[in-house]
């Protein structure tokens, strides 16, 4: 599951039973050799589904951890690149990164709940953190992305199908998110990852309650499940205006 670069299982243990914020500034140095990473393959499908609606001009990378989703920005943005976190040890491996040239990219810790911005961007984008939000946050979150995009902005981020209860994965997910509340329910601070509390039908609801109007995108390049259904969807959330 962990390559010999990642993190040690008493360095999982540690970071699980810290802060969400400082659990990630413990990952952070090994962070992209675990499989919380979102995989190159779907980062890269994303990018080739947005240069199909854009080019935009300027585009921020929610909870943006290392730094991997502003390549995809730099790939289909043409004025500036912004990336931010609440955890200061992900945006430190971001500034590391090598990047090819293209737009400026800066790196603002924040937390997304609460962003420092207002109207500022045309595009913005997410990769894998969902699970660190409640279901009841996610109108908050939802009506905080509307505000930092502008009229006609778009907000876009992969959903991966979910595994059906005949496969392991479903237990194995169902059997962290057991844990994790066990966990929550007997320590402080609390840590939230929950891999099955960011349900799609959910999702599309709240995004169109906030103003968006939702367009789902099968990133076909990762095939289809047994009924027809994709394996791998973009969603494409549009800022709707009177």
């Amino acid at each position: 599951m962990f390559s010999p670069e990642g993190p040690t299982l008493r360095e999982l243990a540690v970071q699980a039973l810290s802060s969400v914020e400082h659990g990630y500034d413990l990952l952070a140095p090994k962070f992209d050799h675990t499989p919380f990473r979102t995989p190159d393959a779907v980062l890269d499908a994303v990018a080739s589904a947005l240069k199909e609606s854009g080019p935009y001009e300027d585009g921020l990378d929610l909870c943006c951890g290392t730094g991997a989703g502003a390549e995809v920005l730099a790939t289909v943005c043409q004025g500036s690149v912004t990336g931010v976190d609440f955890s200061a040890g992900m945006l430190a491996q971001a500034r590391r990164r090598t990047r090819p040239a293209g737009p400026p990219v800066s790196w603002v810790r924040a937390d997304a709940r609460a962003l420092p911005f207002t109207g500022a961007f045309d595009l913005v984008v997410s990769f894998g953190a969902f699970g660190h939000f409640l279901p009841r946050e996610l109108p908050g979150l939802f009506a905080q992305v509307r505000t930092v995009l502008r009229p006609g902005g778009c907000f876009a981020f992969p959903v991966l199908a979910p595994p059906r209860p005949s496969s392991p994965a479903f237990w194995t997910l169902l059997g962290f998110d057991a844990v994790m509340r066990v966990r929550n329910a007997l320590w402080r601070p609390p840590f939230v990852m929950y891999y099955r509390a960011f349900r799609l039908g959910e999702v599309r609801r709240e995004l169109e309650r906030a103003g968006f109007r939702v367009d789902l995108r099968a990133l076909t390049g990762f095939g289809t499940r047994s009924d027809g259904s994709p394996r791998v969807r973009m969603v494409e959330a549009r800022r709707t205006d009177p």
